[in-house]
């Protein structure tokens, strides 16, 4: 790596030893924060000091707001009709017929590096995935598992790592089991830390020995919950083997929280659902998505820029950010248009999936620890092009801004000038009409929201037996949730994520638990 980018380890202010580019980097953490709540704040000074401006603003935005949601639905019925074309597509059959076209680009000499970082999950859980591993359509002598335990997480992390092994050791290439030590100097414990060493340690102890070529490895890192649809290899490599650049390249798959969908609480289906809905979307636009959760990448890649960052806790994104600051903006994100099956937020009661529901998604909003970094080395980096430094900048600030603060625009500000514009503003014609063309606006809104709810039902139809008509008709009723779902498990979460960052609470990485139960409701 060269010296001169030192700036793309950095995960915060205090990692930087110029007290110059540490205050430069901490102005850029407070700055986040500092836009959401002066947008919070300002909606109450403004409906106080300038009633008739602020509700015009409050039109203005209902008005945007209900384009949005037009804009929001046709792209994922779009995304919708493309991910089933894909699931229904002979992937082995394009690539056979790739080769003859090619013989450059021979499939059977891919091989799949596939991670999952694990902490202190359950058997039932692990051997799920393992088993989507193994029923998927590729070769599995072309597949190299790692399966990544932590130190900390004790003695009963390893007794269930010793079991999968003793299920699995012999039905792929090789499986290889490592333990991340704990407390590594500047690291945070968690997923990027660990699949970090898990990369390192397959390079070490099997590809390099192998004299593998990097550029025909593609690393999977999945969250340990994730389950591969049958295709998922061979539509991967057909996508890896036909892009422009494929080591420049990272290839982002739908997320699908289906694994225990009928077994979550209502609310935390319309929070999964909701952010399934935005992945969709961002496929649609693959000038503005970014790593998510699980996704693939070449080993080569990350070699070269040293695997992940260690001492992030979004560590998802953070690999994107750091691969196009490598190189200077030469990388891109490749839409696959092809699902894979997560597990929804589940805790052992109600009140217990409530909660982790909220910190899964604080944390998710904790990826706002990106503006910083990006900003920061844009700054650093001259030979990225302006217009791309611009675009991205634009988009990191415009969506974090968004998920703090607009359920909460669009709760208060349509009533908040009625209450607080005073006498002047209570005798104008725009004081009678604002609740009426707001509600109005809103009600309109509505009609992408049943396009959302029309997609959740045929992605369940795609995954599950139908269900009796009552349990589909609580699945519609559930969205009713949707405005609160907004403001409790978006809004509040990504302002004290933010607020956290503007006065350098630093979070750490919280592992999301993933529980099962034996008699789903």
């Amino acid at each position: 790596m060269e010296k001169n980018k030192y700036y793309i380890d950095v995960g915060r202010a205090v990692d930087l030893r110029n007290i110059k580019e540490r205050r430069i980097y901490r102005a850029l953490e407070i700055f986040p924060g500092f836009l959401v709540w002066l947008t919070l704040l300002g909606m109450f000074i403004c409906s106080w000091l300038l009633p008739v401006w602020t509700a015009y603003f409050i039109i203005i935005f209902s008005v945007y707001w209900m384009l949005r949601t037009f804009h929001f639905s046709f792209y994922i019925v779009f995304a919708y009709r493309k991910m089933k074309l894909n699931l229904k597509a002979d992937w082995i059959g394009k690539l056979n017929e790739l080769v003859k076209s090619d013989p450059d680009k021979n499939w059977q000499e891919i091989y799949h590096l596939i991670i999952f970082p694990m902490y202190k999950e359950s058997s039932v859980v692990i051997r799920e995935s393992f088993k989507a591993l193994v029923n998927s359509d590729y070769p599995k002598d072309k597949m190299i598992v790692v399966l990544a335990i932590e130190e900390r997480a004790g003695e009963s992390a390893r007794e269930v790592a010793d079991v999968i092994l003793k299920e699995y050791h012999d039905k792929f290439f090789r499986f290889l089991i490592t333990i991340h030590p704990k407390n590594i100097v500047r690291e945070i414990a968690g997923k990027g830390s660990n699949e970090s060493w898990a990369g390192k340690k397959a390079k070490e102890i099997i590809i390099d020995p192998l004299k593998l070529d990097y550029s025909k490895i593609i690393v999977s890192s999945f969250d340990i919950d994730a389950q591969v649809y049958a295709k998922y290899f061979s539509c991967l490599t057909y996508y890896y083997l036909t892009s422009k650049n494929p080591t420049r390249s990272s290839f982002q798959p739908i997320p699908l929280y289906f694994n225990n969908f009928y077994e979550a609480p209502f609310f935390s289906r319309v929070v999964s659902s909701s952010n399934v809905f935005w992945q969709m979307l961002q496929q649609q636009r693959p000038e503005k998505i970014t790593t998510y959760s699980s996704h693939s990448m070449a080993f080569k890649a990350l070699v070269e820029m040293d695997f992940w960052q260690t001492n992030v806790v979004s560590e998802d994104a953070g690999v994107f950010w750091k691969a196009f600051l490598f190189y200077d903006g030469d990388y891109e994100i490749i839409p696959m248009h092809y699902p894979l099956s997560m597990d929804a937020c589940l805790g052992s009661n109600i009140w217990k999936t409530a909660v982790n529901q909220y910190k899964q998604q604080r944390r998710w909003a904790w990826g706002a620890e990106g503006i910083p970094y990006l900003l920061f080395g844009f700054f650093k980096n001259k030979k990225i092009a302006f217009n791309k430094k611009f675009r991205y900048s634009f988009l990191m600030l415009e969506s974090f801004w968004a998920w703090g603060t607009n359920a909460l625009l669009i709760l208060f500000l349509g009533w908040l000038p009625l209450f607080l514009g005073g006498n002047a503003f209570n005798t104008t014609v725009l004081f009678y009409n604002l609740p009426q063309i707001v509600r109005n606006l809103m009600t309109i809104a509505l009609i992408g929201l049943l396009a959302s709810i029309i997609v959740n039902t045929l992605l369940l139809r795609l995954n599950f037996v139908s269900k009796s008509k009552w349990q589909n008709l609580l699945l519609i009723i559930q969205w009713a949730f949707l405005p609160f779902s907004l403001i409790i498990f978006g809004a509040i979460p990504a302002i004290e994520a933010q607020t956290r960052l503007m006065f350098g609470k630093y979070m750490s990485f919280w592992v999301t638990e993933k529980a099962r139960r034996d008699n789903p409701s």
